[in-house]
Order: structure tokens, then C-alpha cells, then sequence
């Protein structure tokens, strides 16, 4: 039930007679507030409201007397767009500006300003009341007022970061109906489209160019940079090349952003393979007048390397470097490559080099290009000598730099190097490569250290780093050779327990260690479980079972297995052994089966 006049706060006296005692000036702001909470409380009083204030006091400070005009407007709910301003503009009021707002628009002959409808975006945005600022944005259209043209484009970036895109895409409608777009249209499909760029929303980007071209919008240099780099990666380089002409043909080209807009066509072209049509944009853009910076050089110096065009990439690389313009490690990783795959490995130690020069890291990445190149070009001992270099010049190893170096080490047999660039390996805090353990257990291994391969993998686990199928492979197969069977078993249900998937190798090296123990049936139990694992026999496993049949009478399975390998040439060994064991048997006519299906060669000595 609405409240009588009688029920409305004492109003202090308009005009205070002389006997009444002088009161001390009262703030702005605190008029300001005592009246704004006053004008609400009427409305409240006397209609429905609209909106109920949020997060306001229950007591506000006593009243204070306000100069007349406004104390007599109060009552009538008078309020004005300046007022509101100067709501927005006290931070102890700002939160009673829209709802004073709101009721103002109750009033006979209230229009909102655009001063008032800029002051109004920007508090909401600072409080990030969306809702009041869909009402806020209703009321533009309704009325034809907008905010100032950067306020426009503040709001539509924000809604689009806040993922409010229906109320971007309102507020966009709203401009380009205003007046037939202009200038404020403009600038907010700029923000929106450089906002969807930076949330990877590409396409949304394409759209709204499309529909500020449609629009006929005088689109800035931001907008076209924008859409340039949204087509660029969504990988469509001749939509790129086609804005550029565009934004080249604009009148107020160049610009301060030309450096970044000719990046990113650069940048366009090298993800889409055409190396050569960035080299010439490079150059264009040196005819215009501008000059390329470090981040142009690199992008084009890097396609042309992915492009293999090796004489240009190297031109344009010293180019860079009498300009100072070098500084990007991608960069020098995709000439490292290149150099690799020219066979002219020497030039990468050369790209380490200056990447030192100039003050750059060489990355864990370059490093184990260069150290893989040498591997596959020139060898494991000139791989060495490279890595000496590297660290001689003060390359520091990472990870994969140190498990490739291990890894030659223990290639080369120089068990006492592979153990000394282990331990530098740990010390450094790289104590969780499964591949540098992986190598050490292979190596010992092979060289029959069965302890320090168990200590290793000891270590392995200490460390919490989980052994994979080629760690247990090594450590099988090495207690196979030394027929060890017992602890090839323990392995093995180390590996059921882990959840380690046993593979052709694994089961080979576990058949020759229990073959080697004479346990056959476990031999045979083995096979059967491999064969169900549907993986194809290979030489080394038809040789051990052909072997564990021949030593068991089996020559039924024997016969299967070699039908299993019809086609397939079997070492000299393998051959004469089966030739053996089915002449002994007494089966000639599998004799002569075997002699007319298969054939062997000879070993290598």
C-alpha cells in the first residue's frame, strides 16, 4: 500500500529564519547522495519501482541541507541528465546512478544526453552490470542517443571478453543503425573484430568484416589488420593478399601499425608455403619507405628455410644481421634444419655461433637438431666432436640433448663417457628421461654388467620415473643371453603388475632366457600367448621355436610355423637346424617340402 506525504522523511526548512543557529556547508558529494537516496525513497514510496538499489547502506547520514531548487524538484522526481552525471562521477554514488536513471525516464520530457549515456556505459562497465547495460543499450535505439565512439568500442570489446556476444552483437546493430554507421560503427567493428582475434574466434572476425563491408563502413587500420590476421589463420593467404591491396589502397596508409600489418601478411604467407610471395612483400614494403623489423625478417627468413630455398634464406639472413634485426630461436632452429637436411651439418654449429653473439640461448631443441644431424650425416664419433664444440662455445644441455649424447656414448661402447654425461645429467636436475635410462640399462647390458643395469633401474624407480616396454626389453633380453630365467620371470611379472604391454621383442628375449634354462614348456606357453596377441613371427622367434619343437617332437607345430613363414628366406643356421631335426624324425616328405619352399642365406661375418 502506497505511503502518505506524512510518511516521507522530515525535509529540513528552504529558508531557515534568522533565530535559526548557522549550520556548517555541506559537500557536494554529500548532497548529492543524501538527495539521491531521497528521490529514490519517494519513488519508492509512491509507485512500483522499477529496479530495486543494490548494495546500498539501510542508514544513510542524517540530511543535509541542499539549496532549494533541488529539495522542490525532489518531490516530483526532477531529475536530470546532469544530476546522473554527477552520480557516475562519485565513486560513493556511482551504484544509484542507473537507477536513478531508469526513473528519470518515468519523467514527462526526460531524454537522455550522450554526455549521460556515455557516463552511464562506462560505470556499468567498471561494475560489469551486464544486465542493466542490456536495458542501457534497449535505450539507445529507443531513444537515438549513443556513447562517445570510444566508449562504443570499449563496450563491444568488453561484452566480447566477458563471452557476451549477444550483447556485443546488439550493440553492434544498434550503431550501424544509428545514423547509417559512421564513425562510431566503425571503430566498434574494429575493437569487436581485434576482441574475437584474441579469444582464437576467427571466423566471427570474417563475418563482421563482411558486414562492414556490406555496411560501406570506413574501416580503420586496426579493422583490416584484424581481418588480415583472422584469414591468415584460418590459412587462407589469398584472402590476405586481397586485404592487403585493400588496405594499401586506403589514403591514410601508411601508418604507425603498417611494421605489424605487413608482419602478419608475411607471417600469412610462410604458414601457407609461399615463401617467395613473402620475400616480395618484404621488399614492397621497403619500396613504400618502411623498414622491415626483427619480427618481418624472422618470419620470412623462417619460410624461406621451411621452403628449402636455401640461397635466398641465406641472403636475407645476413641481411638481418648486418640490420641487428635477429632474434627469434624459431627462427634459427628452422636454418639449423634446413642445413641438416642440405647435408651441410657443419653450418649449424655456425647458427649455434651467432645465436651466442648476439646474447640468445641455444635451445635444448637446436641443440639436439644439430647433435641428430651429425648422427644421421656424418657419423657418431664427428657427432661427439660437435657436441664438445657446442659446449665448448657455452651451449647449455637439456633433457633430449643429453639422452642423444648418452645414447652415441653407449653406441660407441664408451661405457666410462655414457656414465660421466649421466651423472651431469642428474646433477643438472634432469633425472626423469626415460630414453637416457633406457640406454644406459641397453648398454649395460650388452656389455653384461647385469648388476649395474638392475641398480639403474632401481634408480629409475626412485626417482618416480616409470620404465617403459623398451627398459624391460633390454633387461630381458639380457638375462636371456645370460640364461637367468628366474629373474627374467621376476621382470616379466613386473610388467603384468605395472601394466607394461609385452611386445614381439619382449617375448623373444623372454622364450630365450627360459630356452637357455631348459624350461620348454614354458617356452611353449610363452609362444601360444604371443601367438594370440595377433603379432606376426619374425626370424628371431621362428629360430627359438624351432628349436624348443625340434628339442620336443613337435613337429606338427614345427610344420605350422613354417607355413606361418612361407616366402620368407631363413638364415643358413635356422635352415640346416630344421633340415636336422625333421631327417631325424624320419619325415622325408616334410623334408622335401622344406627344400622345395624355402631357401637360405648366407650369414654375415
Amino acid at each position: 500500500m502506497a505511503k502518505c506525504y506524512s510518511d516521507w522523511p522530515p525535509i529540513p526548512p528552504l529558508h531557515p529564519s534568522r533565530r535559526t543557529p548557522p549550520q556548517s556547508h555541506a559537500s557536494p558529494h554529500a548532497i548529492r547522495r543524501q538527495l539521491a537516496s531521497f528521490v529514490l525513497h519517494c519513488s519508492r514510496s509512491c509507485a512500483s519501482p522499477l529496479l530495486e538499489p543494490k548494495n546500498l547502506p539501510d542508514e544513510f547520514p542524517p540530511a543535509v541541507p541542499a539549496p532549494a531548487p533541488l529539495l522542490d524538484a525532489a518531490p516530483k522526481l526532477g531529475i536530470s541528465n546532469k544530476f546522473i552525471r554527477g552520480l557516475c562521477g562519485d565513486p560513493q554514488t556511482e551504484q544509484l546512478a542507473f537507477e536513478c536513471y531508469r526513473r528519470a525516464l518515468l519523467q514527462p520530457g526526460f531524454l537522455p544526453e550522450k554526455k549521460t549515456a556515455n557516463a552511464l556505459t562506462v560505470q556499468l562497465l567498471r561494475a560489469k552490470q551486464w544486465s542493466s547495460l542490456e536495458l542501457l543499450v534497449g535505450d539507445f535505439r529507443a531513444y537515438g542517443v549513443l556513447p562517445e565512439k570510444r566508449t562504443c568500442a570499449r563496450l563491444v570489446a568488453c561484452c566480447i571478453r566477458a563471452r557476451r556476444f549477444a550483447l556485443a552483437d546488439a550493440v553492434l546493430g544498434v550503431l550501424l543503425e544509428a545514423k547509417k554507421g559512421g564513425a562510431p560503427a566503425a571503430t566498434a567493428f574494429a575493437a569487436a573484430m581485434l576482441a574475437y582475434n584474441k579469444l582464437h574466434m576467427y571466423r566471427n572476425t570474417v563475418l563482421l568484416y563482411g558486414q562492414a563491408r556490406v555496411a560501406r563502413l570506413a574501416l580503420n587500420a586496426d579493422a583490416y589488420r584484424a581481418a588480415m590476421a583472422a584469414c591468415g589463420a584460418l590459412g587462407e593467404p589469398d584472402m590476405v593478399a586481397s586485404l592487403f591491396s585493400l588496405y594499401r589502397s586506403q589514403k591514410w596508409y601508411p601508418t604507425d601499425t603498417s611494421p605489424e600489418t605487413y608482419a602478419i601478411v608475411c607471417d600469412a604467407f610462410g604458414k601457407a608455403g609461399r615463401a617467395m610471395d613473402a620475400l616480395r612483400c618484404l621488399r614492397e614494403m621497403e619500396a613504400d619507405g618502411l623498414s622491415p623489423n626483427a619480427a618481418i625478417y624472422s618470419s620470412v627468413v623462417g619460410a624461406l628455410a621451411d621452403a628449402r630455398e636455401k640461397a635466398a634464406a641465406e641472403d636475407l639472413y645476413h641481411e638481418a644481421w648486418d640490420n641487428k634485426m635477429l632474434g627469434d630461436p624459431d627462427m634459427f632452429l628452422k636454418l639449423a634444419v634446413m642445413h641438416v637436411e642440405a647435408g651441410v651439418v657443419e653450418e649449424t654449429v655456425e647458427v649455434a655461433k651467432d645465436m651466442r653473439q648476439i646474447g640468445l640461448r641455444v635451445t635444448d631443441c637446436i641443440l639436439s637438431t644439430i647433435i641428430n644431424g651429425f648422427v644421421k650425416r656424418r657419423g657418431l664419433k664427428p657427432a661427439i666432436r660437435a657436441y664438445d664444440k657446442l659446449v665448448f662455445i657455452g651451449c647449455e644441455p637439456g633433457q633430449v640433448t643429453y639422452a642423444m649424447v648418452i645414447n652415441v656414448y653407449c653406441r660407441l661402447g664408451r661405457s666410462d663417457r655414457a656414465e660421466a654425461v649421466f651423472s651431469e645429467m642428474v646433477g643438472r636436475g634432469f633425472d626423469k628421461c626415460v630414453v637416457a635410462y633406457g640406454s644406459m640399462v641397453s648398454m649395460y647390458g650388452k656389455i653384461r654388467r647385469a648388476s649395474e643395469a638392475m641398480k639403474m633401474l632401481a634408480m629409475m624407480k626412485q626417482k618416480g620415473c616409470e620404465p617403459n616396454v623398451f627398459v624391460y626389453n633390454s633387461l630381458l633380453d639380457m638375462h636371456g643371453r645370460l640364461g637367468n630365467a628366474k629373474q627374467a620371470e621376476k621382470l616379466w611379472k613386473e610388467m603384468a603388475r605395472r601394466k607394461v604391454r609385452p611386445d614381439r621383442i619382449s617375448y623373444t628375449a623372454i622364450i630365450l632366457a627360459n630356452n637357455r634354462a631348459g624350461e620348454l614348456e614354458r617356452c611353449m606357453e610363452l609362444y601360444e600367448e604371443f601367438r594370440g596377441t595377433g603379432t606376426k613371427v619374425d626370424k628371431a622367434m621362428a629360430g627359438l621355436m624351432a628349436g624348443v619343437f625340434s628339442k620336443r617332437s613337435r613337429f606338427n607345430e614345427l610344420i605350422e610355423l613354417l607355413k606361418d613363414m612361407n616366402g620368407t628366406k631363413l638364415d643358413r643356421r635356422l635352415y640346416m637346424s630344421v633340415l636336422r631335426s625333421l631327417r631325424d624324425a624320419g619325415l622325408e616328405v616334410h623334408v622335401k617340402w622344406l627344400q622345395s619352399n624355402f631357401t637360405f642365406v648366407e650369414e654375415k661375418t
